[in-house]
């Protein structure tokens, strides 16, 4: 039997829900970049960054291409830095809408 489709979304977004697969995309929206480049700019081990990637693939959200010895990541197309870009957007305005909140109760006492 197929998994419904808000299942199926659930488990995508559950797959997002770590900090360094999230990081890990941003920094291939400037573009494919090596592992060992991306292990410079992450404070995490090897073995932890290779799991995170791992998921990455598996889900299709990046790619790999060997280049010599070296591996290179790139995202697995433009839908994965657009959603990157409207997650920004949507907590810019839970963020706004906070401060405001925020400056209205400093406001009040």
């Amino acid at each position: 039997m197929p998994v419904p489709l808000h299942q199926a979304k659930a488990e995508f977004f559950r797959m997002l829900g770590h900090p360094v697969r999230i990081r890990v995309l941003e920094l291939l929206q400037a573009g494919p970049m090596p592992v060992r480049d991306l292990l410079a700019m992450l404070d995490i081990e090897p073995s932890n960054l290779s799991q995170q990637l791992a998921q990455l693939r598996r889900y299709g959200l990046v790619t790999a291409t060997r280049e010599g010895s070296t591996v290179v990541y790139a995202l697995a197309g433009a839908d994965v830095a657009e959603l990157l870009r409207a997650a920004r957007r949507i907590l810019t305005e839970l963020l706004a809408d906070q401060g405001t909140l925020l400056a209205e109760l400093r406001a009040a006492d």
